[in-house]
């Protein structure tokens, strides 16, 4: 059998090739491994409000209140019209010098005729002081003629604290406040079984201005997400819901905002 031998550039070439042939089997492994980790997991229910501070602002509310300023200054006063001139007082004649002894070099300094004054006194004008107008002014002013108020209206004399507004970041607190206070009675006390994570039931409740229950809650279970494997638990998914609801009262909530909680309805599901 014949020796076979390799040349330099060939020995050289067939280490590059091994070499890329490596590099490229490896990528192609990472790849796999990538594919098979980059699992997208199931859908989650997120809360950002966990802990939201509902405390009333202004413990008895008004609808408006006054703007809290003072009238400003005018800057262009009306003139005032110009006094007459007032009759110079008669002046006294002046007494003349004793005049000095006279030398023999020296000539008498001509006399200055005094039968009338030496000028006409320059007018006088009187400036009245500068007048306010009632009209609030674009800024608060402290002084005796500050007005009161906690507001930025100026058709009211209303000087409390004007009422707390109900926006978006008031109804995201709101909800948290209630979500927060019905969990822990609900984790835990769904029923078991096939296909229980899948219902969803609604609950009515109402209550009054101290957070107590007015009446007891009402119950419906959302007809979409019932199976027949569920659907023997339906009846008791309701009556765990409600029971979460009674052992959650009396709610704590702002007395301000009662008119948005003195009657709610709540979704029950696996999530809340």
């Amino acid at each position: 059998m014949a020796d076979f031998a390799l040349r330099n550039e060939e020995k050289i070439g067939l280490g590059a090739a091994v070499l890329l042939h490596g590099a490229l089997v490896g990528l192609l492994a990472m790849q796999t491994m990538r594919s098979e980790v980059a699992v997208f997991p199931e859908r989650i229910n997120v809360s950002l409000t966990t802990e939201v501070g509902l405390e009333a602002a202004a413990p008895d509310p008004v609808s408006e209140s006054r703007m809290a300023a003072a009238p400003t200054i005018d800057i262009n006063p009306a003139p005032a019209p110009e006094a007459a001139n007032p009759e110079p007082a008669p002046r006294a004649a002046p007494v003349p010098p004793k005049p000095p002894a006279r030398t023999a070099t020296q000539q008498p300094a001509p006399t200055r005729d005094r039968s009338r004054p030496d000028r006409t006194p320059p007018k006088q004008v009187i400036t009245p002081p500068r007048q306010t107008t009632g009209k609030p002014g674009g800024a608060p002013r402290i002084g005796d003629d500050f007005l009161d108020g906690k507001g930025s209206s100026t058709t009211t004399t209303e000087t409390r604290a004007p009422a707390a507004k109900f926006g978006s970041t008031e109804r995201a607190a709101l909800f948290s406040a209630i979500t927060r206070q019905i969990r822990p009675h609900w984790q835990g006390q769904a029923p078991s079984g096939v296909d229980v994570e899948k219902l969803v039931a609604v609950v009515n409740w109402e209550l009054n201005p101290d957070g107590s229950l007015k009446g007891r809650p009402r119950c419906k279970v959302n007809p979409a997400s019932i199976t027949t494997s569920n659907q023997p638990q339906v009846g008791v998914y309701c009556e765990r819901a409600i029971r979460a609801v009674q052992r959650a009262a009396p709610f704590k909530l702002p007395e301000q905002f009662y008119d948005r909680w003195k009657a709610l309805e709540w979704q029950f599901d696996r999530r809340l």
